[in-house]
Formats: C-alpha cells, sequence, structure tokens
C-alpha cells in the first residue's frame, strides 16, 4: 500500500501533525492538527491548521479522516477547523474517550446535557478496527495508559502512537491525567507496539528536542526496544511502573491542560457563546490538590 506522510512541527505546543496520503488516489487522513492558542490574553487562532489545510488543498487530496490518538491535554485540537474546510472528513478517536468525558465533566462541572457517550465525534474506534479512507486502511491499536483513550495507528510499516511513546531519547509519555496507568502503558508498549517487528517505524506526537537537539519524530520499534530511556525491552513491567509513578510526581501539570482538555472531549469545539456573544473556557482552581490537603484553602474560602 503505497503512501507519504508529511509532517508539521508546531513549536508552541512541540506538537507532530501528520498528513498521510496516497499520491496516485490522492486519497488522505490528517493524524492529531493543532488549533493554536495563547493563555496570554486567551487568544485562538488557526496558523498550524491552515498548514495542513493549505497542503491538502496545494496537492488536491481528497481528505476522509481527521484521526485523534486522544484527547490531548497540551494543545487543543483543530479538528474542526480542518472538518470545516472539507465537510466530508469525518472524526475518528478511540471508544474509551468516554471514560475521558466522564471525569473531566465532573472536574469543569459541566452541563447534565453534555454527552459522554463519545457522540461529538464521528467514529469511535476500537482495537481491531480496520479504518478505510479510499485507498488507504488503518488498524487500530488500542495504547492506553498516558489516557484511558489512546489509540495507535498503523497503517503498512507505519504506526503513529500519539503520547504513547516519544523518540528514544525521550521516553515514554507520564500517567498521571484521570484514568492514566503507568500498568497499561507498559503493556501498550511493550507488549503491543514492541511485538509489532523491529523495523516498523514509530511516529510520535511530540518532539520535546532534549539538549537543543534538532527535531526528530520517527523511528524504528527496533530502535525503541533498544535505546528507549524510559522502557527499554529488557526492562521489567515493576520497575518501570515504579519509575514512571515516581518521575510523573515531580511532573508539573501542561500549561493548557484545561483549556485543552475542555476542548478536546468535545471533539475540539469551542464553547458555545453566552448572552454577550462571548466564549468562555472555566478554570478550576486547584482541580488535582491531594485529598486531606488543606493548607492555605481556608485562607481562599473568601
Amino acid at each position: 500500500m503505497a503512501h507519504d506522510i508529511e509532517t508539521f512541527f508546531d513549536e508552541r505546543t512541540w506538537t507532530l501533525t501528520y498528513v498521510v496520503y496516497d499520491p496516485a488516489s490522492r486519497d488522505a487522513v490528517v493524524i492529531d492538527p493543532v488549533l493554536d492558542y495563547d493563555p496570554r490574553g486567551s487568544k485562538v487562532w488557526t496558523e498550524s491548521a491552515s498548514r495542513v489545510i493549505g497542503f491538502l488543498e496545494e496537492h488536491d487530496l481528497n481528505l476522509h479522516y481527521v484521526l485523534e490518538t486522544h484527547a490531548h491535554a497540551d494543545h487543543l485540537s483543530g479538528s474542526q477547523i480542518i472538518k470545516k474546510a472539507f465537510p466530508g472528513a469525518r472524526v475518528v478517536i478511540g471508544r474509551n474517550i468516554t471514560r475521558v468525558q466522564k471525569a473531566f465533566k465532573m472536574v469543569f462541572d459541566l452541563p447534565d446535557e453534555f454527552p459522554t457517550d463519545g457522540r461529538q465525534f464521528d467514529v469511535l474506534v476500537a482495537a481491531g478496527d480496520v479504518v478505510e479512507a479510499g485507498t488507504l486502511s488503518f488498524s487500530v491499536i488500542e495504547t492506553p495508559g498516558h489516557t484511558p483513550a489512546c489509540v495507535s495507528y498503523r497503517i503498512g510499516d507505519d504506526v503513529f502512537t500519539g503520547d504513547a511513546l516519544f523518540m528514544p531519547d525521550m521516553g515514554t509519555g507520564r500517567c498521571d491525567f484521570p484514568g492514566g496507568s503507568a500498568t497499561d502503558l507498559y503493556d501498550s508498549v511493550h507488549e503491543k507496539l514492541y511485538r509489532l517487528g523491529d523495523d516498523v517505524r514509530v511516529w510520535v506526537g511530540h518532539d520535546y528536542q532534549p539538549g537543543g537537539r534538532e527535531l526528530k519524530y520517527v523511528a524504528t520499534v527496533g530502535e525503541h526496544r533498544a535505546h528507549n530511556v524510559a522502557l527499554p525491552d529488557d526492562r521489567s513491567e515493576e520497575d518501570f511502573v515504579a519509575w514512571r509513578e515516581a518521575r510523573d510526581e515531580t511532573l508539573d501539570a501542561p500549561a493548557l491542560l484545561f483549556q485543552s482538555v475542555q476542548v478536546n472531549v468535545d471533539a475540539g469545539a469551542l464553547p458555545q457563546p453566552e448572552k454577550n456573544a462571548k466564549r468562555y473556557l472555566k478554570i478550576p482552581i486547584n482541580a488535582f490538590r491531594p485529598a486531606g490537603d488543606r493548607e492555605d484553602i481556608e485562607l481562599l474560602e473568601v
């Protein structure tokens, strides 16, 4: 199955977006697009999505799907911007997005009528499903751990893993979001992705360019098994889980956590305008403060 891959890198959020397409039939999908957002002034704009749209239009591609690997916690999804430009395209995400919706409906105190059955997305996929996009065909691998809804998409010898795996010198995604699990991530990476074959190429969702190195976003399964700093093939589950959980306890929340998830559990749709025609994002205070930790809270409750 012939296909080409065009890569777009958003330097603000370190995010990789991919266009996978058949140059002969011009069938295409987009994976993990970005909607630009600056918390200073709460400004939203479409530069990143417009670059992707421009490429699709320039090459006269027939876009079938926008494939989301998960509900991202570090950038807003540009899926609805892409879909507006290509009305025939459908937005796809893993079936367990319902678990993420239920968790964050509580965090954001969303209205009772906010659906938590995934209906905001056009297609919910599960392990073993095949996404047919004209002459392209993607198989779905459920890879939970970073979030319970994470999936990876495989086409031929290429697999797009979102935040399950980063480049070998970066390791794996964190597992401390609601529903995340280091045990699940070990199984997803070690028992699923690492068993695809050493020559399969892993295309990552982010590259943070450690040490200021040049941008990198693809490595083989064999390279990960041998050199992944968090999860080489010979690391035990017990050791990885202990390391991952200890590491996650030291990490700050992503800068755009609440803005991103609030939009992304709604399939990339911005909140509806209020009576004054303005749109508002809800930012909870101390949403994940440890249970029983009341220090200084009384000073805030005035």
